[in-house]
């Protein structure tokens, strides 16, 4: 059998009729409309009823009590110590450490944020790194293995 447009239906079910409020006691729907007596859901509009209304009662998020202070502008930071580089076998002697080669070296899963480098550990390798920050610490013991630091922009 060869389908052809003229062939095509709906499939069953797909067209929905609607409730037929209001209109007597014997459809089960007059009156109040399935609605109940008085109160906010009877109300058009269903006034009161957003998120969170507990029925007059003071609601969670107001009873909660509110503590502390969100910096909105805080700056948020990818923060990666000597130790890890030096651990890392990815990472060899005299290579160039920056945000890309640390995501591609699994230490860093997001390039977003600018990098910042600090001393925990101890570093081995000579590299030359390419960062936004460093700590004082971090500079010397880069030195002191016989590498680079390189301050870069955002």
């Amino acid at each position: 059998m060869v389908l052809r447009i003229c062939d095509l239906k709906r499939p069953i079910g797909i067209k929905k009729r609607s409730k037929r409020l209001g209109r007597g006691i014997g459809s089960g729907r007059g009156k109040t409309s399935g609605k109940g007596h008085k109160g906010a859901l009877s109300r058009t509009g269903r006034g009161g009823l957003l998120p969170g209304f507990e029925g007059g009662q003071m609601t969670l998020i107001r009873r909660v009590p509110k503590r502390g202070f969100t910096n909105i502008f805080k700056k948020e930071w990818n923060i990666v110590n000597l130790g890890v580089l030096e651990k890392n076998p990815r990472i060899s002697d005299g290579d160039t450490v920056d945000t890309k080669s640390l995501c591609q070296a699994g230490i860093l899963s997001k390039t977003k944020f600018p990098l910042k480098v600090l001393s925990k550990g101890t570093l081995k390798k000579a590299l030359t790194i390419k960062a936004v920050a460093f700590s004082v610490s971090a500079k010397k013991a880069i030195e002191a293995a016989g590498g680079k630091w390189e301050i870069v922009k955002e």
